[in-house]
């Protein structure tokens, strides 16, 4: 853990280079599934690793409690693909530049990781990038309560993940979390960050 803190890149980088298939809402609750046909809506999510200070640390938001998916969660800035897209890269840029004010040209993108399916019919790709430079986040009122960053050692440790489980439309539904002080940090988030965990440790 002293080496992620101390030069997180190889192991960053490592990770996109290991091969897998993507995860889902769905890992847990194999018995759980939606009517087919299903048609899922691309998205992307950029998952910031901030290099700037003692160590590193990632970038996350609370979304608004207004929002119709998702209201009042912890999530990487990011959201649907437009047509003006070129790609999912661009999607995750554009995205956290409207709602924390993040530049575009300001991350470093490594990769792709394999896409997350959510419960919403959303198939959302990470896009993992450093920041080497500091800005000011501006978070858009209408779609970001608060802009937040987490130490990366934190989210890459897989004893910080409890799986917990809540009924959701008459079901019981598993679920990963990696609480962070008073940040419930669940679901489709902790999905991703613990699939990023498996691969910096493998």
């Amino acid at each position: 853990m002293d080496d992620l803190i101390r030069d997180p890149l190889p192991h960053l980088t490592g990770a996109l280079a290991r091969p897998g298939q993507g995860s889902s809402d769905f890992d847990l609750n194999p018995e759980f599934r939606l009517k087919e046909p299903r048609k899922l809506r691309p998205a992307g999510v950029l998952v910031t690793v901030s290099l700037i200070g003692a160590a590193p640390r990632v970038i996350l938001t609370k979304r608004s409690s207004a929002l119709k998916n998702h209201p009042g969660q912890i999530a990487f800035p990011g959201g649907k693909t437009e047509e003006s897209d070129a790609d999912a890269v661009a999607t995750a840029l554009r995205e956290a530049e409207e709602e924390i004010g993040l530049p575009r040209d300001l991350p470093r993108v490594l990769g792709t990781l394999p896409p997350h399916e959510t419960v919403t019919g959303f198939q959302v790709t990470p896009v993992l990038a450093v920041l080497e430079q500091g800005f000011d986040p501006v978070a858009d009122p209408n779609e970001v309560a608060e802009v937040f960053d987490v130490p990366l050692a934190h989210l890459m440790q897989p004893s910080n993940y409890l799986l917990e489980s809540r009924i959701w439309r008459g079901l019981r539904r598993h679920y990963l979390t990696v609480p962070y002080g008073p940040y419930y940090i669940w679901g489709a988030t902790a999905r991703m960050l613990r699939e990023l965990a498996a691969r910096m440790q493998a």
